[in-house]
């Protein structure tokens, strides 16, 4: 067996590229694994927004992360406040109480150290006002507590870490895959099988971190664990995501952990390709729901699109796009809210319809146009009278029809009209790896794995059911820094 690096990291998205970083940190010589070719390199990370959440107090939490603006720019915002108890609420109502207690500790604790920890690497934060904010009252106002994203959004994000791991001597494998762990006779991990360019390698290390995403890429995995009809959903993602690492530790006894039935899955256009499309990145996604209605091909609406904030409910309506006939929906507009889409409604290739009455809307759209013309009316005389403030939970609702619409509830009765129609696409799954507070991964007597540590989209425990937007990308980088420090201090050891 090759012996040449301290700690082998398997996986190059935002999680293992920060345990890279981390452990070369302190002192350890670091291998990381990509089973992605050069151009398709960084995992789920580049198909993201870049957005990050993490707990702040106020303006002057920002200072450090924004140190380009100056006091007139953050003069003119406002963040409001989001406490590290506020944070911890929010994971425990949207996984119903699930969350495992002390990954969620140590997420909340962690996560605002961290953005401080990649800004003084070089991370660029910028204020998400584009997709994240909207004017009131003189300033702008951030709806559901998100305010920063990288510099060119995930995928700026996952070229200035891969720019920082080379200069700082990580060496990166390409095209190579990661078979299998190798243990001592006191079940230590002590090398990685790989499989790449040059065939099959076996490669001695101190310690490994996993960090290669879910299974979300895989059909057979989905279809067993996610159930019927998930082989078919889209993959927002990454293609290379297929829960090799996952395999890999629960052959040695890794504990298997979390919600592996269900999955983070958005509405996602409905002629996107089966697999993410690095050229287009996130913008498949349509996310401007809480504006509109959501229906099916019979013109019936199956959510409360104003239920919260888009944060707060888009991981988990993909799932419910994919229940309705022909795993189809479609996301209804009026003139009144059709400026205030976001940026991924302009695209070329979103598959839209503009026309001057509903049932011409629903002709282009293959919608059942009695059925639509049905649900718009019932919903219009729905609507009650107050203001519409798209930056806050305005209570502007409808009484009277199932599902309601709890918040931004308007009559869709203002031409043109605009109709996109949408798919459920899977962004990563929740089932994985159980670990502890430090980045260990243990076994099924809740004993750590010497020599072995998780982070990312393949750790289980924390997202049940549905997640707070910004959440995964946080938990990657905070248990990921955690990791490559622990695995670089074993190896070191």
């Amino acid at each position: 067996m090759e012996s040449a690096y301290d700690v082998v990291v398997v996986g190059a998205g935002n999680a293992g590229l920060c345990a890279a970083l981390s452990a070369r940190e302190v002192g350890a010589r670091v291998l990381v694994l990509e089973k992605a070719p050069r151009a398709e390199r960084g995992g789920n990370t580049r198909f993201t927004g870049g957005l990050l959440r993490f707990p702040f107090n106020g303006i002057d939490d920002f200072r450090d992360l924004l140190p380009d603006y100056t006091p007139e720019e953050l003069a003119a915002v406002d963040v409001g406040r989001y406490t590290g108890r506020d944070y911890a609420a929010d994971l425990d109502r949207v996984t119903e109480g699930l969350a495992n207690p002390e990954l969620v500790e140590r997420l909340v604790a962690e996560a605002h150290p961290t953005m401080v920890w990649l800004r003084r690497r070089g991370v660029r934060w910028l204020l998400a006002i584009g997709r994240q904010a909207y004017k009131h009252d003189g300033k702008y106002r951030f709806y559901g507590n998100l305010i920063l994203e990288a510099h060119g959004g995930g995928h700026g994000l996952s070229d200035r870490l891969f720019e920082i791991a080379d200069a700082s001597g990580v060496d990166i494998a390409y095209e190579t895959k990661a078979t299998e762990l190798v243990t001592d006779d006191w079940g230590a991990v002590v090398g990685v099988k790989t499989r790449g360019l040059n065939g099959a390698r076996s490669i001695g290390c101190g310690a490994a971190v996993l960090a290669a995403g879910g299974f979300e890429a895989n059909r057979e995995m989905r279809a067993r664990y996610l159930g019927p009809d998930w082989e078919l959903a889209k993959v927002r993602g990454s293609r290379f995501n297929t829960g090799d690492a996952i395999r890999m530790a629960l052959e040695i006894g890794a504990q298997p952990y979390g919600h592996w039935s269900c999955c983070h899955a958005v509405a996602w256009d409905l002629l996107a390709d089966d697999v993410g499309d690095l050229r287009i990145g996130d913008l498949h996604q349509k996310h401007s729901y809480p504006l509109g209605i959501i229906v099916n091909r019979l013109g019936e609406r199956f959510v409360d699109e104003g239920a919260d904030y888009r944060n707060y409910t888009y991981a988990k309506y993909g799932r419910e796009i994919l229940k309705q006939p022909g795993r189809q929906a479609f996301q209804i507009f009026d003139s009144k809210t059709i400026p205030l889409l976001r940026d991924e409604y302009r695209i070329k290739q979103a598959t839209r319809a503009r026309a001057t009455t509903i049932s011409e809307l629903a002709d282009q759209l293959m919608i059942d146009p009695d059925g639509l013309r049905r649900t718009v009316e019932a919903f219009n005389a729905a609507v009650q009278e107050g203001a519409f403030t798209p930056a806050t939970l305005d209570g502007k609702r409808t009484v009277g029809i199932d599902p309601p619409k709890s918040n931004w509830a308007l009559p869709i009765d203002t031409p043109p009209f605009e109709g996109y129609a949408v798919t459920c696409g899977i962004t990563f799954t929740f089932g994985g790896l159980r670990i502890n507070n430090q980045a260990e991964v243990l076994d099924g007597e809740d004993r750590p794995i010497p020599g072995l540590f998780a982070a990312g989209e393949l750790v289980g425990g924390l997202f049940y059911y549905n997640y707070p937007g910004g959440s995964g990308l946080m938990t990657g980088a905070v248990f990921g820094r955690m990791a490559g420090t622990g695995a670089g201090r074993r190896a070191l050891a």
